[in-house]
C-alpha cells in the first residue's frame, strides 16, 4: 500500500517535512506516527452520512483557521457512512482534495470495516443493514425491498453492489489507516487499549473499543488521545481523552477540535 492512497499527493511534502514520519504495520491496518506537528490540526468526529453538515463544518474550519500558520492537517476519525442519508456523497467528497490550504487523513471506523465486510460477504455479513446499512445502499441508488435473505445469498447480490458502488469507493474503506500519533496527541476512531504501546494496538480495539478506554484512570501514555465512536450530547474532555462525536445524525450538530500551536485547543461546531 502506497502512501498515495492514503494521504492527497500534496500531503507528501509535507510528510518530508515533518522528518521522522513512518507507517508501521504489524498487522492489519496501517498506523501514521509522526514526530512534528503541523501548525494546525483539525480533527472532525463522526460523520454517518451527513454530507451537508460536513461541507458546513469545512467552511467554518476554513474560515476559523486563516491566521493560523501554513501547515494545516485535517484528520477524519471514521464513521463517514451509515444512518444519514448520503453516505455515498460523503466518501466521494473525501476522495476528492481537501479545503485550499489543508492536507487530509481519513482514518477507519468500524462503520466503514462493517461496511467492507458485507461487501465482501453480503450473507454472512447481513447485520450491517440493522446499523445503517441501508441508508448507505439506499445512498448509491440500492433498492432496500431488494435486500431479502435469498437475494442476498444470490449472484444477483454481487452483480447490484459491483455495479453500484464505485471500485474507487471500496479500495478507500480497504486502504484507510488506523491510527495517527502526533507529538501530544493520538488520533483513532474508538480509542485505545490501556496499557498497550501505540504500535501494538489492535485494529479491533482502534475502531471497537469503549468501556476498557473510556473506563480507565490512566492509559500507559502520556498523549491524550482524540477519538469519536461514543455519542455524546457535547464534547467530552479528560486529561487522557477528547471525544467529539456530537452523533450528528441524530442531533445536526457535527464537531471538529481545533489543535493550534499557538492557541491551544478549541472547537467548531455546526
Amino acid at each position: 500500500m502506497k502512501i498515495r492512497r492514503l494521504i492527497h499527493p500534496p500531503f507528501q511534502r509535507l510528510l518530508s517535512y515533518l522528518r521522522g514520519a513512518s507507517w508501521q504495520k504489524p498487522t492489519g491496518r496501517r498506523k501514521l506516527l509522526i514526530s512534528k506537528r503541523p501548525d494546525v490540526v483539525i480533527a472532525i468526529g463522526d460523520i454517518h452520512g451527513c454530507h451537508d453538515l460536513l461541507v458546513s463544518l469545512e467552511q467554518q474550519i476554513v474560515e476559523q483557521t486563516k491566521a493560523d500558520g501554513n501547515q494545516k492537517l485535517i484528520i477524519m476519525l471514521g464513521d463517514y457512512v451509515d444512518r444519514g442519508p448520503d453516505s455515498q456523497r460523503v466518501i466521494a467528497h473525501l476522495l476528492a482534495p481537501p479545503p485550499n490550504g489543508f492536507e487530509r487523513i481519513c482514518l477507519a471506523g468500524n462503520h466503514e470495516q462493517a461496511m467492507l465486510d458485507f461487501l465482501t460477504s453480503p450473507a454472512k455479513r447481513a447485520t450491517w443493514l440493522d446499523w445503517g446499512g441501508i441508508e448507505t445502499l439506499t445512498s448509491y441508488g440500492i433498492d432496500s425491498r431488494q435486500l431479502t435473505p435469498k437475494f442476498l445469498r444470490s449472484k444477483m447480490m454481487r452483480h447490484t453492489l459491483d455495479s453500484h458502488i464505485p471500485e474507487e469507493h471500496t479500495d478507500f474503506l480497504k486502504n484507510l489507516p488506523s491510527l495517527v500519533s502526533l507529538p501530544g496527541y493520538i488520533f483513532a476512531h474508538a480509542g485505545i487499549r490501556p496499557g498497550v504501546p501505540i504500535e501494538k494496538q489492535s485494529d479491533n480495539d482502534l475502531l471497537w473499543i469503549r468501556d476498557d478506554f473510556m473506563s480507565a484512570d490512566t492509559l500507559g501514555i502520556e498523549d491524550c488521545v482524540v477519538h469519536g465512536h461514543t455519542p455524546c450530547s457535547d464534547t467530552v474532555v479528560s486529561p487522557t481523552r477528547i471525544c467529539i462525536d456530537t452523533a450528528a445524525y441524530a442531533t445536526g450538530k457535527l464537531t471538529a477540535l481545533k489543535i493550534c500551536s499557538t492557541n491551544g485547543i478549541s472547537f467548531i461546531t455546526t
